[in-house]
């Protein structure tokens, strides 16, 4: 991990940009971290838009965790941002807005080529970055995961036993083969449901969380869109966090 920028936000928060190998990241740390009192860590997961773009909502969660006593950090999705594209995923996008835009289902075929190469790919990538975090003095456990793709979210919470307890958006589409998955999942889990998204297969997220093993799980849904997360749902999975990894 290489630390290429640093500067101190609103009430001593220091954010840190860095790089893992060609990954771009980020991390904040609260004012009260230091390596005889490390902090824990929630991993945020970005949207799939790009860490430019999703920075104002990603700094966001980061002040209002670190106001809670955690460290936060992210990294960039691949293919997103400044990454190298996937012709694959881009084919595999378009075939989704097409599909979309002309009222017509989308098929497992569409799914399937979009989210799973992203998964296998990103979720070894936030075992690196988790790797060369826990490595830092001011950082500790327990670690949350927070975020969307959904998909990377499940497949973590099964093969990383690191990661506690996990805040999932449903927000994108699942292939069939993470229902699987999920059956695997026993962390505790805060899943947040914007039931008017346009983007998102309703049916398919409440059948996931129905899927998922955890003795703990808790679905919070919303009316609105993809964007339109009220405060108090944001508030609700913070206390989460705080009943779970502090």
């Amino acid at each position: 991990m290489h630390f290429t920028s640093e500067q101190r936000l609103d009430h001593g928060v220091l954010e840190r940009e860095f790089t893992l190998g060609e990954i771009p990241g980020i991390l904040w740390t609260p004012a009260s971290a230091s390596a005889s009192a490390s902090a824990p860590l929630i991993l945020l997961s970005p949207p799939p838009l790009g860490l430019r773009k999703t920075y104002p909502r990603l700094v966001a969660r980061a002040r209002h965790a670190a106001a809670d006593g955690f460290a936060t950090a992210t990294i960039e999705l691949p293919g997103s941002g400044d990454r190298p594209r996937w012709p694959a995923a881009e084919q595999a996008l378009a075939d989704l807005r097409r599909a979309m835009e002309a009222g017509e289902p989308v098929t497992d075929k569409i799914i399937d080529a979009l989210i799973l190469p992203l998964v296998d790919k990103a979720v070894p990538e936030w075992q690196a970055a988790l790797d060369a975090l826990l490595s830092l003095p001011e950082i500790g456990g327990p670690v949350g995961y927070s975020g969307g793709v959904i998909s990377i979210g499940t497949r973590l919470a099964v093969v990383e036993p690191r990661i506690s307890a996990a805040v999932l958006f449903a927000g994108s589409f699942v292939p069939r083969a993470m229902f699987e998955e999920a059956r695997q999942v026993t962390i505790p889990l805060h899943v947040l449901l914007q039931w008017d998204d346009e983007g998102n297969d309703r049916q398919a997220a409440l059948d996931l969380f129905d899927a998922f093993g955890s003795k703990e799980k808790t679905l919070h849904a919303n009316m609105g869109g993809h964007t339109g997360v009220p405060q108090h749902a944001g508030d609700a999975a913070a206390q989460f966090f705080t009943r779970h990894l502090k």
